[in-house]
């Protein structure tokens, strides 16, 4: 048995310091950023992503997205036809392809191939730590050389380095920060989520690999300190459910004889929920380590949209930010004991 003394970090833990700029306005900083990618893939644009969930993963949310340059990993249960349809037309260089480990996944991404082009893939587990994975992400990448690969969920420098010398291009960081997951809950495991960015962040650059924080994020503060601690991409579930784009069950209440949506149905993917929809109910040997909830109705995601890159904006204007590739080293965290005021709620 062993104890780690040294503290850990979440975002609650921490605000950023602001330094002196000489930028005048939130319009001059540029919240885009290039990458490169080993498989010698280029992209531009909002390193946001849209979480693989069954709500928020849609197509019709990376057709939104794509209008303000971020991305969308679609879930992994459309029918072979309808992502072939989709991935046909010219508008997906934002969107991963998402699946899963089964035999079955890998058959239904072969099948999609076969008609469209699949340059980007989320390789997605709830525990990356296994021998099995790195493996399977040596074989996708061995598949798809010239994809995009993104894999995880890990918390460590160490498996970090492992996945990217296993051929993955980003790796996906979080274990049980998420709005609906309970796996810390039931199983007593995990990382604070922003040493946990920091941490890997180190690990994947040393080796000209990316990070995507997944998880934990309530606020555009949380986005932004995400990016700070070193975040390339940052990954969202909760912050955009609710919106139409989502394919969450709406519900809807009578008001003065009008029919209004009030709410939306949103749940883990290793929730009961969702093992009752994919997998006819709760496996024998494992529990639920997801939650279900209803989230308030919130419209068009472009609002919530312009709430994430103006807050994303402005910290870079208080930190002296000129471009979002720039923020780590211009960001210093200090430790709080409380961040907001809510005299008036939260």
């Amino acid at each position: 048995m062993r104890i780690e003394t040294d503290f850990k970090l979440d975002f609650k833990d921490v605000l950023i310091r602001p330094k002196r700029s000489t930028l005048g306005s939130r319009s001059e900083v540029d919240i885009n950023r290039t990458f490169r990618f080993r498989s010698g893939i280029d992209w531009t644009g909002f390193p946001l992503v849209a979480a693989n969930m069954d709500v928020t993963g849609s197509m019709g949310m990376a057709v939104a997205l794509s209008s303000f340059g971020a991305m969308t990993a679609l879930h992994k249960h459309y029918p072979v036809e309808k992502l072939i349809e989709f991935f046909g037309r010219e508008d997906t260089s934002n969107v991963f392809f998402s699946l899963g480990t089964t035999e079955s996944d890998r058959e239904k991404l072969a099948a999609v191939k076969q008609h469209a082009r699949i340059d980007k893939i989320c390789l997605d587990v709830a525990n990356g730590y296994t021998e099995k994975f790195v493996q399977l992400v040596s074989e996708i990448r061995d598949e798809n050389p010239e994809a995009v690969i993104m894999a995880g969920n890990v918390v460590t420098g160490d498996m970090t380095e492992a996945l990217i010398l296993a051929g993955a291009d980003i790796i996906k960081v979080g274990i049980g920060p998420g709005s609906v997951c309970t796996t810390r809950k039931m199983t007593g495991v995990g990382y604070p989520q922003l040493s946990a960015i920091i941490e890997c962040a180190d690990a994947a650059h040393g080796l000209k690999g990316y990070v995507c924080a997944d998880g934990g994020c309530t606020v555009p503060g949380d986005i932004a300190k995400a990016y700070g601690a070193g975040a390339d991409f940052v990954m969202l579930g909760g912050m955009l459910a609710g919106h139409d784009e989502c394919e969450g069950e709406i519900e809807y209440e009578e008001r003065d004889g009008e029919r209004v949506a009030v709410g939306m149905t949103f749940y883990g993917m290793s929730s009961d929920t969702a093992m009752q929809r994919y997998s006819g109910g709760v496996a024998g040997y494992r529990a639920s380590e997801g939650k279900t909830v209803r989230v308030p109705y919130r419209g068009p995601v472009t609002h919530t949209m312009q709430e994430i890159t103006g807050g994303v904006r402005s910290m870079m204007t208080y930190i002296g930010a000129m471009r979002l590739k720039e923020v780590p080293k211009r960001t210093s965290f200090v430790m709080v004991g409380a961040q907001l005021n809510n005299i008036f709620g939260s």
